[in-house]
């Protein structure tokens, strides 16, 4: 079953690359494709900022195992951590060192019992009756020589178990002689950590057909992979940096992670946002101690000095992170995973992001009503064979975008080790999906408000597919807008009790989902606790609605001042500044009240009230108005550039 290959995306881990490390940033190139470029470069490496005299082909182990197993016709079982360039050491390799032969990877995890075999009515040539005849899938009957890869080979079931035996033993397939249908080597490859998978291959009929090579990081090419991948940066001081860490820290930071830690470089996000999220949380970069305790955490140390070894700084943040990483991911072809809180408007953000970059509206799928076999099935055809039939919404050359909601709710425990063929192979049972731009995983923390929530956890090789993982706080998606634009001034209203009469606390309770409730039951005259979460037992969120009631009832005496009301009296604000800078350079409590209202306020009403605005910041200390500047939105930089320059129109006319 063959994967796309790109030239430009070469990765780091347990999939394909155009060298030898696992894709991690996928693309949408076809396998032919990437087979032919590779097939063109001749020695197969080139010269890089890194390496300019390019490292020979020959020399690492595992190669070495390779072409050892297909010239003794011997099954070769490879063991080793993930993200090391397993797998994609032999998608690239052998089209290199054995010209012709084909890669056949077959993702045992993905497989059940009908997807490599099946009885089926076939009419026979010569008797012209309707006969039993077993059929095997199109991808084993490529017509050329093939050497059949079956990755995560321990997390396939019993059965498919079973079939595979077949397969190493005899290189056969029920009826099916694979070496008359061009079969030259059958490796399995996996991690046998009981951490990552809970089968061990034990039966002594299977092992006794196969040789078994252990390998680590250091028997595969991911070095000279990752500089071809960034080939104007000169890694040696990254590449010293991962060496001189302990065993234990570089299986943390694999090949795979650490291509994700330098996409991120590339992209000017912060490094961490390469680390994976395993079960909800971060994964941290610390050490082990004797005893088996966690060391000191070094994550912030070793992520500041791989981008010192760049010359790149390492952000904290970013203005505007999820629209960014949802641009980035569909510009680079990446697969990406937002985890947030319930109701924070993930969803709807990556909807929208994804209908402005692409042009139209993502392939949805939402794992608690999903089974990957709901989204493929092998099917036979006239030729023989079995082939792989798509969901509608997959078939096609059009651009698409996979959103993969509520990822860690997934509709059964194996669903995780499924997608890992999509998020890391970008297809499904060996068949690339078509125009694939970008994956987005959206999931829950395991934990909210001190609540667990019901979600699944992933392992450490689940998790490190995504390019990046990053942790959403209700304040990075700009639902505010919407609600303004969409709702107008009771929105507005409702806005303003959020932002300035309850405490952090309680906006954690009240998420962007809850605000749409209080405004719709405010219209339709209910009364609003019913629009709060309820917790049971006749108990809602903990959040007073007394000062939302009083504001949406207009009780003057008890609102909060907001730039409506600034707006509306104008004359007497800009007075009141007036005299608040000759008081102090500081400014007053007036001074302090209007640059809060300044900072609360969205671009919409922001853009509104423009000259308002600008007339209010020729009375606001420098040190306040440099304040609006600092680490925000494009958009809202470009509103506060320009009011600047209004203000200092209006100064010069004064």
């Amino acid at each position: 079953m063959r994967t796309r290959m790109d030239e430009q995306h070469g990765t780091t881990g347990d999939a394909v690359t155009v060298s030898s490390v696992d894709t991690m940033a996928p693309t949408a190139k076809d396998a032919a494709a990437g087979r032919q470029e590779r097939a063109a470069e001749g020695s197969g490496r080139r010269a890089t900022a890194t390496y300019p005299e390019p490292p020979g082909r020959t020399g690492a182990r595992l190669e070495q195992f390779i072409s050892a197993m297909i010239a003794m016709r011997q099954t070769g079982q490879v063991f080793g951590e993930h993200g090391i360039g397993k797998t994609s050491t032999f998608l690239s390799y052998i089209p290199h060192a054995h010209p012709g032969t084909e890669v056949i990877l077959v993702p045992a995890a993905n497989l059940t019992p009908d997807d490599l075999l099946v009885n089926a009515p076939v009419r026979d040539d010569r008797t012209g009756e309707l006969v039993l005849t077993q059929l095997i899938i199109r991808q084993l009957t490529p017509g050329v020589p093939f050497v059949l890869l079956i990755d995560d080979s321990l997390q396939a079931g019993e059965t498919i178990q079973s079939q595979l035996m077949q397969i190493a033993c005899n290189w056969t397939l029920g009826e099916h002689d694979l070496r008359a249908l061009g079969c030259v080597g059958v490796f399995l490859a996996d991690n046998e950590s009981l951490a990552e998978t809970s089968a061990r291959r034990s039966d002594l009929a299977v092992l006794d057909r196969m040789v078994t090579l252990r390998i680590t990081a250091n028997d595969t090419a991911w070095r000279s992979t990752l500089a071809e991948r960034y080939e104007d940066w000169d890694l040696t001081g990254v590449f010293q940096i991962w060496a001189g860490l302990t065993p234990y820290l570089r299986s943390l930071l694999s090949p795979r992670t650490l291509q994700h830690v330098l996409d991120c470089a590339r992209a000017g996000f912060p490094l961490s946002w390469g680390l994976p999220l395993v079960g909800g949380v971060r994964l941290r970069l610390h050490d082990r101690k004797a005893d088996g305790t966690p060391g000191p955490d070094r994550t912030a140390e070793l992520l500041d000095a791989i981008a010192g070894a760049l010359g790149l700084p390492n952000p904290a943040t970013i203005p505007d992170p999820v629209r960014s990483i949802l641009r980035t991911a569909v510009r680079e072809n990446w697969a990406v995973l937002l985890q947030g809180p319930p109701g924070c408007g993930k969803t709807e953000i990556t909807k929208a992001v994804v209908r402005e970059e692409s042009g139209s509206d993502p392939v949805y799928f939402s794992l608690p009503v999903t089974n990957v076999e709901d989204l493929c099935m092998p099917i036979p055809t006239p030729d023989g064979t079995l082939d792989t039939l798509f969901s509608r919404v997959l078939v096609g050359p059009d651009p698409k975008v996979i959103v993969w909601d509520e990822y860690n709710r997934p509709k059964d425990k194996a669903t995780f080790a499924k997608l890992m063929e999509i998020t890391q192979e970008w297809s499904l049972a060996g068949r690339p999906i078509p125009g694939l731009r970008a994956q987005v995983a959206l999931q829950n923390p395991p934990y909210h408000l001190g609540r667990k929530l019901l979600v699944s956890s992933n392992n450490v090789a689940q998790a490190s597919r995504f390019t990046v993982s990053y942790e959403v706080r209700p304040q990075d998606i700009p639902a505010n807008e919407w609600l303004i634009a969409t709702y107008g001034e009771v929105a507005e209203t409702v806005l303003e009790w959020w932002k300035n009469d309850i405490d952090d606390e309680g906006r954690d309770w009240i998420t962007k989902r809850t605000l749409e409730r209080l405004i719709k039951l405010h219209q339709a005259g209910q009364p609003l606790e019913t629009g709060l979460i309820y917790l049971g037992e006749g108990e809602y969120a903990p959040v007073p609605l007394s000062k939302l009631e009083a504001r949406l009832a207009e009780r003057a005496e008890q609102r909060v001042i907001g730039l409506r009301e600034i707006a509306r009296d104008i004359d007497r604000w800009e007075a009141r500044l007036a005299a608040a800078s000759e008081t102090s350079d500081e400014g007053t409590n007036d001074t302090d009240l209007v640059h809060q209202v300044l900072a609360n306020a969205e671009v919409s009403q922001l853009k509104r009230n423009a000259e308002v605005v600008a007339r209010l910041l020729r009375h606001v200390p420098p040190k306040l108005r440099a304040a609006h500047m600092v680490g925000q939105s494009p958009e809202r930089q470009r509103f506060w550039i320009g009011a600047l320059a209004r203000m200092t129109e209006l100064s010069g006319a004064g």
